[in-house]
């Protein structure tokens, strides 16, 4: 249905174009935050985490006034659950962004490319882990796969891609509290930083006691720049919201590949970090694995739609439609 409004037209195509504008904005300041993080030196990585959870919900706060949600608090509050799958949210995500700053800052971006191009697979792994979910034969692979690439990227490494690991596994937690929590994205963000402000701001207070704090201390700019940090946490949050409601999680799984590239290539064209042969093998390794896990979507997701159009397909007594139709949970 077409909608005339101030005499454009509205409906669901441009609704979706509108999505995948909102969606490639998202990760594309995903994307670029690398550049952002070394900005605010001296600050250490600690300081800017700091800054980081402290602006972000000063930044939540104020959306939250502008366009309040009457009730969101107490309606929270009443579940228990949700507000301690919050707070657990809240802890991975400040280890996931202490790593990334951490690693953004100390020459490890090609890595935490890394760890957001394997979190897909490792989400998938949790899912088969701790949601006892299933997986077909080319999803193992890509699995497999991706294990074969981390184990060349160790031998590389001369360790384990810690930061990639790290990066992959804190979200992949994350992204398991947040579905169990089931609250919107900036309420759940204000609960996350809210549990999370009394150790920023006391770490805070602890530099401008000792005399090391770079806040105040390193001129406007730096001032600024350390405040600006909850715009670059809650601007492509917001981008990713409007991309949820308009576009399908299809579109969506393939856009967040955005980010990690501009990491990729940011780490070799702009921060000139190194890549070995056996860099490159194990991150072509990682890729062959994405675009399996990719294939294999896209396959299940063609089935379950002609499942849709063309009714329950004939099946054996005791099996069900879904496995008649080769499709299992991801």
């Amino acid at each position: 249905m077409i909608i005339l409004r101030g005499g454009r037209k509205l409906g669901n195509v441009d609704e979706g174009r509108r999505g995948l504008i909102f969606g490639v904005l998202a990760y594309t300041t995903w994307g670029i935050l690398p550049v952002y993080w070394p900005l605010l030196e001296p600050a250490g990585s600690v300081e800017i985490l700091a800054h980081r959870i402290i602006w972000s919900l000063v930044f939540v706060a104020v959306l939250l006034a502008i366009r309040p949600r009457p009730g969101w608090w107490s309606r929270l509050r009443e579940q228990p659950r949700s507000m301690l799958y919050l707070a657990l949210a809240g802890g991975s995500i400040a280890i996931n962004w202490g790593t990334y700053i951490w690693a953004v800052t100390h020459g490890h971006v090609v890595e935490s490319a890394l760890g957001y191009y394997i979190n897909p697979l490792v989400l998938v792994l949790a899912g088969v882990v701790v949601l006892r979910e299933r997986l077909n034969g080319t999803q193992w692979s890509a699995v497999g796969i991706a294990g074969v690439a981390v184990a060349i990227l160790t031998v590389d490494y001369g360790r384990p891609p810690w930061v990639a690991l790290a990066l992959a596994a804190s979200f992949t937690v994350y992204a398991l509290c947040k579905k169990q929590a089931s609250a919107g994205a900036l309420e759940s963000l204000a609960v996350e930083t809210g549990v999370l402000f009394p150790l920023a701001l006391a770490y805070l207070g602890w530099l401008e006691l000792t005399g090391t704090a770079a806040f105040g201390h390193a001129g406007w700019g730096n001032a600024l720049l350390l405040a600006s940090a909850g715009v670059a946490t809650g601007v492509p949050l917001l981008f990713f919201a409007a991309a949820a409601t308009r576009v399908s999680m299809t579109a969506l799984g393939i856009m967040q590949y955005i980010a990690p590239t501009l990491h990729f290539l940011l780490g070799i064209l702009v921060f000139a970090e190194p890549m070995p042969p056996a860099r490159w093998a194990g991150f072509c390794l990682v890729w062959l694995a994405l675009a399996v896990f990719t294939y294999d979507g896209f396959r299940r997701r063609r089935r379950l739609l002609a499942l849709r159009e063309n009714g329950p397909a004939p099946t054996t007594p005791g099996v069900s439609v879904e496995k008649s139709a080769g499709a299992r949970r991801p």
